[in-house]
């Protein structure tokens, strides 16, 4: 559910220097989708947890221990071994940094990562395994099938690629240790440290069994703990809530999380649109980036044509801009659930990725 950190993560790393930075943070990290981990990666993970050292004995995860304790009615004792055992991880101290400067970004190569054969394959078998739970989420929140199946298909590959980080691990590296260069987002991890531990305790789990990607997100729709909390809801009806085994909880889940953020049901994402001419114009609408402030007339105001449908919308839009590296932007008119979309991922090039993916996958069914 991205968190947004990841707003651009991944979109600033690899191909298309990617957001997240989804990622403040929603659901997943904020920006760019948490992708799978190399099996190579893994297992160098997994070695290099084993001869890392634990944080047993610090006293700011002690001071951290005792906070978390008071405040959320949990064992002491328990909270401290737990985090006791957590190890520092430098592999996700790199993949947490953004992509070196210069990086451009390409919209064209973050969306074919995610918009080809293999992918719809695997997408319409999941649309037809789950068309039940997907025909009933749509019924309750509005969310059409198409967008949950395609949201969980570029955050995990439908469960491909959950994660090889053990999740208290990422988190209190991320929490403690969180490397300088960027932004400080120690307090945010902190807080989904503090979460993780709840949501265990709550469920009964072993906070050191948990594994999801670097960034602490977790299941087929790689929520983050404190998503899983607010929004994760059993719809499976067996009184447990797992984002990872159940895909019935995970679609459930996702839609959830869509409406709790104000998606409409059969309200359009986007339009097309031909930017303004005029530099200045263009950069007006440019200026509230993904949030829709504009009206229809507004656009036509600063010189904008959007297509028909796009002129008949009687809601606020947003002019998005794509990179293409060195090819010219692509642009859309984004819609409140473009957005909405965004809340999961805080990433334009997300967003717009889930959206074609879904497109594809209407097509093919």
């Amino acid at each position: 559910m991205k968190d947004a950190i990841d707003l651009a993560l991944r979109l600033r790393r690899g191909t298309v220097a990617v957001l997240l930075g989804s990622l403040w943070l929603p659901v997943c990290l904020a920006a760019a989708p948490r992708q799978a981990t190399s099996k190579p990666a893994v297992k160098s993970a997994r070695k290099a947890a084993a001869a890392t050292p634990a944080y047993e004995g610090r006293e700011d995860m002690r001071f951290f221990a005792a906070e978390v304790s008071a405040r959320r009615g949990l064992d002491r004792e328990w909270v401290e071994r737990q985090l006791a055992l957590a190890r520092r991880q430098p592999a996700v101290e790199k993949l947490i940094m953004p992509p070196p400067a210069g990086t451009a970004k390409n919209w064209a190569a973050y969306r074919d990562r995610f918009v080809e054969p293999r992918r719809i394959a695997a997408g319409l078998a999941f649309w037809q395994a789950h068309e039940a739970r997907l025909r009933e989420a749509e019924a309750r929140w509005g969310v059409p099938p198409e967008i949950v199946v395609a949201i969980i298909g570029v955050e995990t590959f439908y469960g491909r690629h959950t994660g090889g980080f053990r999740v208290i691990d990422a988190l209190a590296t991320l929490a403690f240790d969180f490397p300088s260069g960027r932004k400080d987002r120690s307090a945010f991890f902190r807080g989904e440290l503090e979460e993780f531990l709840v949501l265990c305790q709550h469920e009964g789990s072993d906070p050191q069994a948990a594994r999801g990607s670097f960034a602490g997100a977790m299941g087929l729709p790689q929520f983050m703990p404190g998503s899983v909390r607010r929004y994760a809801i059993d719809f499976d009806g067996d009184d447990h809530i797992d984002l990872l085994a159940s895909p019935a909880d995970a679609i459930g889940s996702v839609a959830h999380y869509l409406a709790s953020f104000g998606w409409q049901g059969g309200l359009p994402t986007h339009f097309d649109v031909a930017v303004p001419v005029d530099l200045g114009d263009r950069a007006v609408l440019l200026g509230p980036d993904i949030v829709p402030s504009f009206t229809s007339a507004m656009f036509a105001q600063r010189g904008a044509v959007l297509s028909d449908a796009g002129r008949a919308h009687d809601g606020p839009l947003a002019l998005v801009m794509l990179e293409n590296g060195d090819a010219a932007p692509t642009f859309v008119a984004g819609t409140s659930n473009f957005y909405v979309i965004t809340r999961y991922n805080w990433s334009s090039y997300y967003a717009l990725a889930v959206i074609t993916l879904a497109a594809a996958l209407r097509r093919a069914r």
